[in-house]
């Protein structure tokens, strides 16, 4: 495998994927603003670099995970970002959830200098990204596509080029749109479950074995049952998502009434300092 490849963003997401990279052969440089989780990869031989500029010099692929499209924007273009190492040639391939907006403007940045871009924001959670197993929606050019597919079949189980730039961040905002509304249907069925005095449990197993089977009812349900909130995927990200989608509805005239009733659920948990739990204690608010 000749292509080195940069990657920045080691949190929840993007530390096992750079793992996942690294066991498949791939020679990885790293940057990320948490310098222990650096310093844990400097120790394994891993090369580190001191700024986006330099890995992007260093590197022919750079991977950005990041929390939101500020974060994204500083790598890309803020000082000693990306912008500054990069030349003619090279990949960068986006895998945050962010702006359309955002992606747009970077691209257009990037292709004055002749680097292609990639927006391949993925689905899965932390599970995903541990087992390989997620799904990744990729927007840009076929070509940018089938250098960067090697890359995803090691990342991912579902990988599908959408279309033109920008169109892998409407697919995730569609995405986290019909997830946040399966688990609001579990969180509304377990509520009126608990409150009649039927066991979760029982619930659970019986509504998989039917046409309300889903990934919602089957981890998410399980979690609540468990009352493990710890963070698979955080509540206030999840908002930052439905944000997203919320501002792609309002520049298409799209209503999402469902979108956001949930997103006010989340504000009033995020007011509470739960904003750091997973977003299954989203039951919280039913069980007021």
């Amino acid at each position: 495998m000749e292509d080195k490849i940069g990657f920045i963003g080691l949190g929840i997401m993007g530390k096992p994927m750079a793992r996942n990279l690294i066991n498949a052969g791939y020679k990885l440089f790293m940057f990320d603003i948490n310098q222990t989780v650096l310093d844990e990869f400097k120790k394994e031989g891993i090369p580190v670099c001191l700024s986006p500029e330099e890995l992007a010099q260093k590197t022919d692929i750079i991977i950005t995970i990041l929390p939101d499209s500020p974060q994204v924007t500083e790598v890309a273009l803020g000082e000693k970002g990306l912008l500054y190492g990069l030349s003619e040639g090279k990949l960068y391939i986006d895998m945050s959830t962010i702006d359309v907006a955002t992606v747009i403007d970077i691209n257009a940045r990037f292709a004055e200098l002749g680097v292609e871009m990639l927006d391949a924001p993925v689905s899965g959670g932390q599970i995903g990204a541990e087992a390989a197993t997620l799904s990744i929606m990729a927007g840009g050019s076929e070509t940018a596509f089938l250098k960067g597919l090697p890359i995803f079949e090691v990342l991912g189980k579902r990988v599908i080029h959408m279309g033109k730039i920008g169109s892998g961040q409407i697919t995730k905002s569609c995405s986290q749109i019909a997830t946040a509304l399966a688990t609001q249907g579990v969180i509304e069925a377990f509520t009126l479950a608990s409150k009649a005095g039927v066991d979760l449990s029982k619930v659970r197993e019986a509504l998989l074995g039917g046409f309300a089977e889903s990934k919602a009812l089957f981890i998410t349900g399980d979690k609540i049952i468990r009352e493990d909130f710890s963070p698979g995927f955080k509540l206030k990200l999840y908002r930052k998502d439905l944000r997203i989608a919320q501002n792609a509805g309002l520049e298409r005239s799209v209503s999402l009434p469902g979108t956001h009733l949930l997103s006010q659920e989340m504000d009033e948990l995020i007011g509470e300092g739960k904003g750091d739990l997973d977003f299954s204690v989203l039951i919280n608010v039913f069980r007021k």
